[in-house]
């Protein structure tokens, strides 16, 4: 499926600290949440031209997700991924795509080790 939606920008590692979650110490401690963010567009004009008004500035895709992260508590992963979904192809109508890959690496009441929990969404255009 991916190869069949084509060029995207990947954005990897983004962490930010933010007060989302379900538990009550979720709320008030906060925790690190990292992201993965692919947004599919046709690069092909900017690879062309090598001029950032032909593609989408990562700087500004980065930005959403920090202000999302780092803003409002919600209960939910899925509703912080949901946001910066929307938020990102709102802004651009050059992404047709967009996969959001939120999780938290420390989780309270878990008692022994995990790599992390969390989600993944992929959220396409409308037409």
């Amino acid at each position: 499926m991916e190869t069949m939606m084509g060029d995207k920008l990947i954005l990897r590692g983004l962490k930010f600290y933010g007060f989302h979650g379900a538990l009550p110490e979720e709320r008030t401690l906060g925790q690190m949440f990292m992201l993965d963010i692919d947004a599919w567009m046709c690069l092909k004009k900017a690879g062309l031209s090598d001029n950032l008004e032909d593609s989408v500035s990562y700087v500004d895709i980065y930005n959403f997700a920090k202000e999302v992260v780092e803003g409002s508590p919600r209960n939910l992963l899925e509703s912080v991924a949901e946001l910066i979904a929307s938020k990102t192809l709102e802004s651009f109508p050059c992404v047709t795509a967009v996969r959001v890959k939120l999780w938290k690496p420390n989780v309270p009441r878990i008692q022994t080790d995990i790599d992390y929990f969390g989600i993944e969404i992929l959220r396409n255009r409308a037409i």
